[in-house]
């Protein structure tokens, strides 16, 4: 089962495919992107090509140390992408191979589905309660929205006021239990983020994300103590060494890996070990493609600690094109009373419609995010 022939390919909105195929006739998939840099992380990949190419597809916890180690540098968002997108595609070689789903060969499966939310708003989020209350119509019981537009270090009230009357809006709408959870995004410095938090109390919420920004984990700890709300963090960490430092700082009681820049399956269900030896929570990062959200099922089913999976079906950044268009399988993808299904087929268990992969391709997306200022011309967190 060598490795014959690596291939990438642009998919709009804005990810990034990678296949893998071997001399007796299987093919993976895996979804290698870093948000507005999907051309950088698809150009590492095939600069790999040499470290994969000829290589037994079945060997990938000898491929993936080659390809973290064996370079001197490593870590990083464009690296551990494209890593992550490989170890994808040779997960699904290799469940294909056994004819089993991923998580079977992880060990199986400690649930029988998993629990999601879903996104409402946008970047600056309005008419959010009647948004959510949609959601909760459609069987959903948790939603999660951007919390706030661009905030200073030190700020007006005033942007403190909108977003408790947007959060106000969805529990009225949606009653005392709905799940609620706001995403600050990195936007909010300490300051103004202590403040945030201890208002935001009021609403039960089920977690706030990115209060403040990995960089400056060492305020986490801080925060946690200025309210009580679980905070979740982790999208932009990239390796269990960088969660290690995170699980020391303390403060955090969820992680949110990205299994499509963290180093993938491999390093995500590692990861997600380390985090259940600390008591914290495991809800990986997913505001991507199929490819990505069934590798998040594979490991959700495997780790007990995974408590919900984000997933990005309705999401504002979908224009164009989204999840389900590039699934052929799509009843496997249905989401009922606020659960998923694990996945059935062998493999990561999405059959990926290739003819609309190829088509996409021939007209490469570069999607960026926002470039945000303050009032004053300086640059603000997107």
């Amino acid at each position: 089962m060598k490795i014959t022939e690596v291939n990438t390919y642009f998919v709009r909105p804005r990810w990034g495919f990678v296949e893998i195929l071997t001399d007796d006739g299987y093919t993976g998939w895996g979804e290698a992107v870093l948000e507005g840099h999907t051309a950088t992380v698809l150009q590492c990949v095939q600069e790999m090509k040499e470290y994969l190419l000829g290589q037994q597809a079945g060997d990938i916890e000898r491929i993936w140390t080659t390809l973290y180690r064996a370079g001197f540098y490593r870590g990083g968002g464009v690296l551990m992408s494209a890593i992550a997108g490989i170890d994808q595609a040779l997960w699904d070689i290799k469940g294909k191979y056994f004819s089993a789903p991923v998580y079977e060969l992880l060990g199986g499966a400690q649930r029988d589905k998993m629990r999601v939310y879903s996104w409402i708003g946008g970047d600056r989020p309005s008419d959010v309660g009647q948004a959510a209350l949609e959601k909760k119509n459609a069987g959903f019981t948790a939603v999660k929205m951007n919390g706030t537009e661009e905030l200073q270090y030190i700020d007006s009230y005033e942007k403190i006021d909108a977003v408790l009357n947007r959060v106000g809006a969805i529990r009225d709408a949606c009653g005392k239990y709905f799940g609620i959870a706001v995403d600050f995004h990195g936007r909010v410095h300490k300051p103004m983020a202590k403040i945030l938090a201890k208002k935001l109390e009021e609403f039960d919420l089920m977690f706030i994300e990115e209060p403040v920004l990995c960089e400056n984990m060492e305020d986490f700890k801080e925060i946690a103590a200025s309210c009580n709300i679980p905070i979740a963090t982790g999208e932009r960490l990239y390796t269990r060494w960088d969660f290690k430092r995170l699980f020391c700082a303390g403060g955090v009681d969820i992680i949110q890996p990205d299994l499509s820049h963290a180093g993938g399956i491999t390093e995500v269900k590692k990861i997600g070990a380390m985090a259940e030896a600390y008591d914290v929570a495991l809800a990986p990062h997913c505001p991507l493609g199929p490819i990505a959200l069934a590798s998040c099922l594979n490991v959700d089913a495997v780790c007990h600690n995974a408590v919900i999976q984000e997933q990005s079906m309705g999401i504002h950044y979908n224009v164009g094109k989204s999840v389900l268009d590039y699934v052929k399988n799509k009843e496997d993808f249905q989401f009922k009373e606020g659960f998923v299904e694990l996945p059935k087929l062998p493999g990561l268990g999405v059959e990926v419609d290739k003819a609309l992969v190829l088509e996409e391709n021939k007209n490469p997306h570069s999607w960026k995010n926002p470039v945000w200022h303050h009032a004053d011309g300086s640059i603000a967190e997107w």
